[in-house]
């Protein structure tokens, strides 16, 4: 049959197509006054200082985790260990392995998706040096708890945010209680600009690091006074090629900054009508006893609908062959338990204790998308459609 309910769909209109076109017409294709626009625009937004476009949310996260090694007094070095949720994406993981950082993976809550908290307590160590966060599916982590946990100690708090854009926890965005914070707008995300990410931070010394490493290790970006050289040469011939830290090119396109400004003026809009389609899937699914659904932290911006079947009398392959055959598209819970993947075999890592809950979402969990748009009606067909699916 024909699609019913699609993981996820366009957020654009002409408004988006328009800045495409304007753009273009400018001939100015890399990054330049429409990306610094939405930079500062985008801080605004957030309630952060600094804002570093980058080209993904997936670079967001390297040069998130490069700078820590850049700065005077070095906030990382190769060896140390890094606490991470053993359920995310891969590129939450790669940049550690990339600059040599020991991974330990610890479970997660079977309920929030987030970090187990009894078990990220028990994980930090002497050795622990920092902790990344992943607000999973919109769902922000319990940071008052987390703070608590890393409270007196030299513990750096990161935050993967790339899933989570317009969440809140305790009045403040998430994204924003770590040091760094990263943040993706890709299509499929809250916001899109066809590739795209941010680094937030309020940290002026790793925001002209993340500056520096964004484009090249050059100097050119940063500016006159900085944190990384000091103070840049008047005569601009001098910066043109100056290289002083090993980066990258992961710069974003001018106009995919056009199409940010567009998109930042509708996010709110955005985010109110997936939380208004999250109380109508709470309410529609709250019933079905065969799984179990995710539970809010905060305010919730609800990148999808997770699910956690129970394990007995369904296997998750007929569930979502089912879904599937029925206009339903899912995916499983981001990358389910990634200690799993044959990946970690580069890694150098270990893991806290069992990862029960990871094991059983990487076996049984699966999750639908959300949208934009009232979807109140679509959602009641895939509650019909899954309670047949599990016999209710």
């Amino acid at each position: 049959m024909g699609l019913l309910y699609p993981l996820a769909s366009t957020t654009w209109d002409d408004a988006e197509r328009e800045a495409i076109r304007e753009t273009v017409s400018l001939d100015r294709f890399t990054m330049g006054e429409k990306v610094q626009t939405f930079e500062q625009d985008f801080c605004k937004y957030i309630g952060s200082r600094y804002a570093v476009m980058c080209s993904s949310g997936s670079t967001a996260n390297l040069i998130m985790i490069a700078a820590l090694f850049y700065t005077i007094k070095g906030k990382l070095k190769r060896g140390d260990e890094v606490i991470v949720p053993a359920v995310s994406w891969s590129t939450t993981y790669y940049p550690l392995y990339q600059y040599g950082l020991k991974l330990k993976f610890v479970d997660v809550d079977i309920d929030t998706l987030n970090f187990n908290l009894e078990d990220l307590k028990s994980a930090v160590s002497e050795n622990t040096r920092a902790i990344l966060a992943v607000n999973l599916l919109g769902n922000p982590n319990d940071f008052n708890e987390i703070q608590k946990i890393i409270a007196g100690r030299d513990i750096i708090l990161l935050e993967d945010n790339c899933e989570s854009m317009g969440a809140v926890y305790r009045g403040r965005q998430a994204g924003t209680f770590g040091i760094m914070g990263t943040f993706s707008t890709f299509f499929s995300h809250h916001m899109a600009t066809m590739e795209g990410g941010f680094v937030v931070t309020d940290d002026e010394e790793l925001y002209h690091i993340l500056l520096c490493l964004r484009a090249h290790g050059w100097t050119r970006n940063l500016p006159k006074h900085n944190r990384v050289t000091g103070t840049k040469s008047d005569f601009d011939f001098d910066e043109s090629f100056k290289f002083v830290l090993p980066g990258y090119n992961v710069r974003p396109l001018e106009m995919a900054g056009a199409i940010g400004i567009r998109q930042l003026k509708k996010l709110p809009g955005f985010v109110s009508e997936r939380q208004e389609n999250a109380r109508v899937f709470q309410e529609l699914f709250c019933s079905l006893k065969g799984v179990r659904t995710q539970k809010e932290i905060g305010s919730s911006s609800w990148f999808g609908f997770s699910f956690v079947l129970n394990g007995d009398a369904n296997s998750r392959r007929d569930v979502v062959e089912h879904l599937i055959r029925n206009g339903v598209e899912c995916r499983p819970i981001v990358a389910g338990n990634f200690a799993k993947n044959e990946v970690v075999k580069y890694f150098d890592y270990e893991i806290h204790g069992q990862l029960k809950n990871a094991e059983r979402i990487d076996k049984w969990g699966f999750f639908i998308g959300n949208h934009h748009y009232s979807v109140k009606t679509e959602l009641a067909g895939v509650r019909d459609i899954l309670a047949k699916a599990l016999g209710e």
